[in-house]
């Protein structure tokens, strides 16, 4: 028995003497993806863990995901397999940089990429993630929105929802925004029947030349469905590795050098193994913040 299979069965067994469920971003690495019960993007788990009924959630991905879990599911011991599994992007945001845009901009609501903190969550009216924030801006009854922390989603969302103002902060998905429009027009030269498809966290010049701007799951929807055979892949590396698996006829090529989240990538099967059996590591917020954020956050599922 290899080390990988003997973590894969000690798992197996501490999930059902815990009553305990395993959620995986599409970015885990894959040992961790094929050890989830379930795995999606955001909004999927999101989803998830709202209507769990086991006792402990194991989420495999990073903090502000969680935090998100356990606002969801208050009763439940979330467990976050690496304490260090941090989110750039939300903590470029702070609560005193959102109440300055509020005091800017009185007459408009706050819509937050769940790629923020609980606390910027409180601070907002509905939260989103990258599969329905045009849903979500469209629907809201304002004219005028804030849109954080994502600056190159928010330019996304205001070109596809135009008769809306927002006003975006100057935040970004390291990952993402290394992307660069000469890759992929390189990509295209090479590989003229492909389709490209990219994550609407790339910059808007990256955005413009795709033939498809999709969150993870809307990729992985696309690629399930499409009748071709060859797609260009503009978002982290991880989710290439779950669209080669579920799609083995087709070829998923990276756009130029593949793009890794360090953060997502530092939770390994020994870290979702010693969570279960160590209890590590407990996500626990604040009462007060948990209600405000919760508000947000059920804002948002309530758009689809």
């Amino acid at each position: 028995m290899t080390e990988e299979q003997r973590l894969k069965r000690e798992i197996l067994d501490l999930k059902s003497k815990r009553n305990a469920v395993i959620l995986a971003h599409n970015y885990q690495v894959e040992e961790v993806q094929l050890a989830a019960d379930f795995l999606g993007d955001s909004l999927e788990l999101s989803r998830k863990a709202a209507s769990l009924t086991q006792d402990v959630i194991v989420f495999a991905g990073v903090k502000f995901m969680a935090e998100t879990a356990k606002i969801l599911s208050p009763a439940k011991r979330v467990l976050l397999p690496r304490l260090d599994a941090g989110c750039p992007m939300a903590d470029m945001i702070t609560v005193d940089d959102l109440r300055e845009l509020k005091s800017r901009h009185p007459r408009a609501m706050v819509v937050t990429y769940v790629n923020s903190s609980v606390e910027i969550k409180a601070e907002s009216d509905v939260c989103c993630t990258s599969s329905n924030a045009v849903q979500v801006v469209k629907n809201i009854p304002a004219a005028e929105i804030i849109f954080i922390p994502d600056e190159n989603l928010g330019s996304y969302v205001q070109k596809m929802v135009p008769g809306k103002k927002l006003h975006l902060f100057e935040g970004f998905c390291y990952v993402h925004n290394r992307i660069k429009r000469e890759e992929i027009e390189a990509m295209r030269v090479r590989h003229p029947l492909a389709k490209v498809i990219v994550h609407p966290e790339v910059p808007p010049e990256v955005a413009e030349g795709a033939d498809e701007v999709l969150s993870t799951s809307g990729m992985l929807n696309y690629v399930g469905n499409s009748a071709a055979r060859e797609f260009i892949v503009a978002t982290e590396q991880g989710l290439l590795q779950r669209m080669k698996r579920e799609n083995p006829g087709k070829d998923f090529i990276p756009a130029g050098n593949p793009k890794i989240c360090s953060n997502m990538k530092r939770t390994a099967l020994q870290d979702v193994h010693d969570s279960l059996s160590q209890d590590k590591y407990v996500i626990e917020v604040d009462p007060e913040i948990a209600e405000r954020a919760g508000r947000a956050l059920r804002e948002m599922l309530q758009y689809g």
